[in-house]
């Protein structure tokens, strides 16, 4: 039997990590809808990633796998919507985590992440918001694949 994951968020088009999850035997099913505690309990693994719905606390407690999320933030900052802005406005450091999902907006356990200086572009006038959001959105798929097995068997 193939192991299935439940992928909450972007579909196939915006982010090559469904690909890449395919590619190793597993079956990926797609959504932005919100789920049900007895949609998600068929699944092996569960990942979101700009995903914009709060899961259910019932799911969260009562699942036998962990929920998986990736942030475009660096946590403990910037929790919630639009990290990347919100690390500029409020200078706080920029970078990507991938984390387990808990009863609170961003402050499960943090599994991987990774700091980025945007600083360093200071000079540069051709440094953009867009550019340093797509910046974040390849950091957190590199992160995601380099460690992918060890993800998907947390």
């Amino acid at each position: 039997m193939k192991k299935k994951c439940l992928f909450l968020g972007y579909n196939s088009k915006q982010t090559k990590i469904i690909e890449k999850i395919n590619s190793l035997g597993w079956i990926v099913d797609q959504t932005n809808k919100s789920i049900t505690y007895n949609q998600s309990k068929k699944y092996h693994s569960i990942i979101c990633f700009g995903y914009q719905k709060i899961i259910d606390k019932e799911i969260i407690q009562k699942i036998k796998i962990p929920i998986i999320n990736l942030h475009i933030g660096y946590l403990p900052f910037n929790r919630g919507a639009h990290p990347n802005f919100w690390s500029f406005v409020e200078n706080t450091p920029s970078g990507v985590t991938i984390h387990e999902l808990n009863k609170g907006i961003d402050t499960g356990p943090i599994i991987f992440q990774k700091i980025l200086d945007f600083n360093v572009y200071g000079n540069n006038k051709k440094l953009k918001f867009s550019n340093t959001y797509n910046t974040l959105i390849n950091e957190i798929e590199r992160l995601f694949i380099s460690n992918l097995k060890k993800l998907l068997n947390f």
